[in-house]
């Protein structure tokens, strides 16, 4: 490429920019303002400490998770022009118990303790533990090939890594997580008295990673247990070297059905009110840590876009549903109850978008919607990329998130805030999931892109 056209082509670049602006400038001006609010007087990170440190371990159902949804409530109530309430949810409440006991039976009696935390949803060993020898695998079809023959009576032990080689941390966790969301009841199908799972994350750490398991109704149901990578390692190498029994004891257990709602705050639009654009997470977390990252984050950012609408005095034509679902950890109830009694009121969401990746910076937004109207929905929101490039943000097709997915049917655009993954499994579902592992000013820039896209959403629709 020759000097004299990589300026002509600079020239067109630039003037085709400019041009694509040109009549936007209050945009311009506008998303500024957001970014200066956030930045500058914004609340996010304050509301964040409190609800972590207040209420933290937010498990659908327990008294922690009650707490956070009136927290939540009053804050929401406490911005100017916002009217909040709880939309009633129940979810099945699980309890972990006493804590974890998981060593490898050593000679001599020098017994190896390891880092373990139960799956959500397990049931419990029997009052005396579990003892047995341990056989590792890498995969359920490697437990279907061994058969009843090698894994009956057994602890079968899942020991498959996250993919490093994968750019996009999400792609890992996704290739890695059917060992601990199906591998115990895989395991129980061939005769299996329990199963280990090695912890879902790149990091080689001492912090087990819970998550939820799900067993078939038909089979026996086994013990399933998380155990961190460093120990996944240590048990992979003793098993290399002979056979190793390892002792197991949890006391965790399902309690039943209990209330769990869903919190909500909206601004009713000024001039299409029937048309909602919600912006939202889920307020439950695992019942380890303090659910920081998973996903208080994404909660805190949703109710400090109203708050930021409220503050520069900007008005929405539609109305902006702030809505932190319950119950996505381990049944999804919350975002399941929330689209059906949508559906049963006939309303219409426009756009959906879903903070559940981490408070970190913000990197950009993946688009999805229902094949008959996805292309020309994607094609008008392109429109504004330039809008938000300066801010270091991207626009992607791809998933939303787990909570809105049930909105699809109604064919709006489903939004999920893309911020920089690499991290966030160092985190995920783990005690170390607290307030002080996140950056305050990260946490606020995801926030005010939140706060920038939902501003063009409401102002130019997306038809």
């Amino acid at each position: 490429m020759n000097y004299r056209f990589q300026i002509v082509l600079l020239f067109t670049l630039t003037f085709s920019f400019l041009t694509h602006l040109e009549g936007q400038d209050d945009d311009v001006y506008m998303i500024k303002k957001i970014h200066d609010e956030a930045l500058g007087k914004g609340k996010a990170y304050p509301w964040l400490t409190d609800l972590c440190t207040k209420h933290g371990e937010r498990i659908a159902g327990s008294p922690a998770y009650l707490g956070a949804a009136n927290y939540t409530k009053d804050i929401l109530a406490g911005i100017k022009g916002v009217q909040s309430y709880h939309q009633p949810c129940e979810s099945s409440y699980w309890k972990r118990g006493a804590k974890e006991q998981v060593k490898i039976i050593g000679k001599n009696g020098k017994n190896i303790r390891l880092s373990a935390l139960s799956l959500g949803n397990s049931v419990a060993t029997p009052t005396e533990g579990i003892t047995a020898e341990v056989i590792e695998v890498q995969s359920l079809d490697e437990v279907e090939k061994l058969g009843k023959e090698k894994i009956s009576g057994k602890i079968v032990f899942y020991n498959r890594p996250m993919d490093p080689t994968q750019l996009r941390t999400f792609s890992a966790y996704g290739g890695a997580v059917d060992q601990r969301v199906y591998g115990p009841s895989k395991a129980a199908e061939f005769g299996a008295v329990a199963a280990l799972v090695r912890s879902m994350t790149t990091s080689l750490d001492d912090f087990p990673h819970t998550g939820v398991t799900i067993y078939k109704d038909s089979l026996n149901k086994i013990p399933g247990i998380a155990i961190s990578t460093l120990d996944a390692e240590k048990l992979s190498r003793a098993i290399k070297k002979g056979p190793v029994n390892v002792f197991l004891k949890t006391n965790c257990q399902t309690i039943g059905m209990k209330s769990a709602p869903t919190v909500i705050g909206e601004i009713k639009g000024s001039v299409f009110p029937e048309e909602i654009i919600v912006v939202g997470g889920h307020l439950d977390s695992w019942d380890v840590g303090q659910g920081a990252h998973d996903d208080g984050a994404g909660c805190i950012q949703s109710m400090e876009v109203l708050r930021l609408f409220t503050a520069l005095g900007y008005q929405p034509k539609r109305t902006i549903r702030c809505v932190l679902f319950s119950n996505e950890e381990n049944g999804l109830a919350g975002g399941r109850t929330y689209a059906k009694l949508s559906n049963e009121k006939n309303e219409f969401h426009l756009a959906a978008l879903e903070s559940d990746s981490g408070g970190f910076s913000p990197k950009g937004f993946s688009f999805e919607a229902d094949t008959s109207v996805f292309k020309s929905y994607y094609k008008h929101v392109s429109k504004w990329l330039p809008l938000l490039e300066s801010y270091g943000l991207h626009f992607e097709m791809g998933g939303s998130g787990a909570d809105i997915g049930p909105l699809k049917s109604q064919k709006g655009l489903l939004i999920g805030l893309r911020p920089d993954s690499q991290r966030y499994f160092d985190f995920h579902h783990t005690a170390n999931d607290r307030i002080e592992n996140v950056n305050k000013r990260e946490l606020e820039l995801g926030a005010a892109a939140m706060a920038s896209l939902i501003y063009l959403i409401d102002k130019y629709g997306i038809k």
